[in-house]
């Protein structure tokens, strides 16, 4: 059955239709709720949401967008209504200060105001652009930096960007989906623009991992795994840039420069303990599930999940989200025997 065939069905009130229609948008759909939401579980609850607004719509849509704009609007406007809801999410570094390594951790924060890691392997999404119109590389769109600098835009701001500048949508295909006008459109977009520039880096991280070749990349994963299952602090300290960071959400500390980031390596990460590190990979950037051994098992289990951002000069951010079933959810195993 072609679109037109399965959009009668779904009228028709035929669910299979209706899943087989919605099918080719849900990983994408999914990619654009996490952009605005910075969060994975709370981008499931938005798409939910717009499948079902779009079940209960359908009789409603007359096809004068496209069946993608359509979706892409309600998904829109459900993230929307979820943003009003709770905070804004952050990473640490917009949070708070650096902390000297002396003073002890902070007790982690319960409440969900941090940006969370995306599996690559849910984008859906082929590299390049999603349309003429787009500013942004759909793998660029979901770096970690991108996404904490979507935070910080007011809600409309946020879709105005994304709509435009991810996925191509025309002034006036983003006008209806938000019910205003195009040129509201184009005054909310340059303050976005003005917004965003300011908090992303020189250069994205797909511009950093295309300037290297495959050995320079293997290179870089190989000493990094190899530092930190040696527990050699100076080695893992090495790769960072001299104003590299480390952060470990949902814990609210977090260091800057080599050496803190040793102080604290040696005191507390690497002191005294076991690791086993598996590469993965997340929001376009190098990722590794970190295992630790438990003695009493006697296996390496889940502790955390790390994303490296790269610079010219090294690593410029250690963002370790901390919570065993991490890696699980990247598709890592669940123990590693010794």
């Amino acid at each position: 059955m072609n679109e037109r065939q399965l959009l009668e069905a779904t009228r028709a009130g035929d669910e299979d239709a209706f899943a087989r229609l919605t099918e080719p948008y849900r990983r994408a759909l999914h990619a654009h709720c996490y952009r605005m939401l910075g969060s994975v579980a709370d981008a499931e609850d938005a798409l939910q949401e717009t499948l079902l607004g779009a079940w209960r719509g359908l009789a409603s849509f007359e096809g004068r967008s496209s069946l993608r704009s359509w979706l892409y609007a309600i998904a829109t406007n459900a993230c929307l209504r979820a943003i009003e809801r709770r905070p804004k999410r952050v990473l640490p570094i917009d949070y708070g200060p650096a902390a000297d390594p002396h003073d002890g951790l902070g007790e982690p924060l319960v409440e969900s105001v941090w940006v969370e890691p995306y599996p690559d392997e849910m984008l859906g999404l082929e590299d390049g652009v999603a349309g003429p119109e787009a500013r942004y590389e759909q793998r660029e769109s979901v770096e970690l930096a991108f996404i904490a600098a979507l935070q910080h835009l007011p809600a409309r701001q946020r879709a105005v960007l994304i709509l435009r500048d991810v996925l191509g949508f025309s002034a006036r295909e983003a006008a209806e989906a938000l019910k205003t006008t195009p040129i509201g459109v184009d005054s909310a977009l340059q303050r976005a623009h003005k917004a965003v520039d300011q908090r992303l880096p020189e250069r994205s991280q797909q511009a950093v991992l295309g300037s290297l070749d495959d050995q320079s990349l293997r290179e870089i994963v190989d000493r990094y795994v190899d530092a930190f299952e040696r527990a050699d602090v100076d080695a893992v300290v090495s790769m960072l840039a001299a104003d590299g960071a480390m952060t470990m959400p949902p814990l609210p500390t977090w260091y800057r420069g080599r050496e803190p980031v040793a102080a604290f390596l040696s005191a507390d990460v690497l002191k005294d303990k076991r690791w086993r590190v598996v590469r993965a990979r997340a929001n376009g950037q190098l990722a590794f599930g970190n295992y630790r051994w438990d003695e009493e098992r006697a296996i390496f289990e889940p502790r955390s999940l790390s994303v490296l951002t790269l610079a010219r000069e090294g690593i410029a951010e250690i963002t370790t989200f901390l919570g065993a079933e991490l890696p699980l959810r990247f598709g890592l195993p669940d123990q590693i025997e010794p």
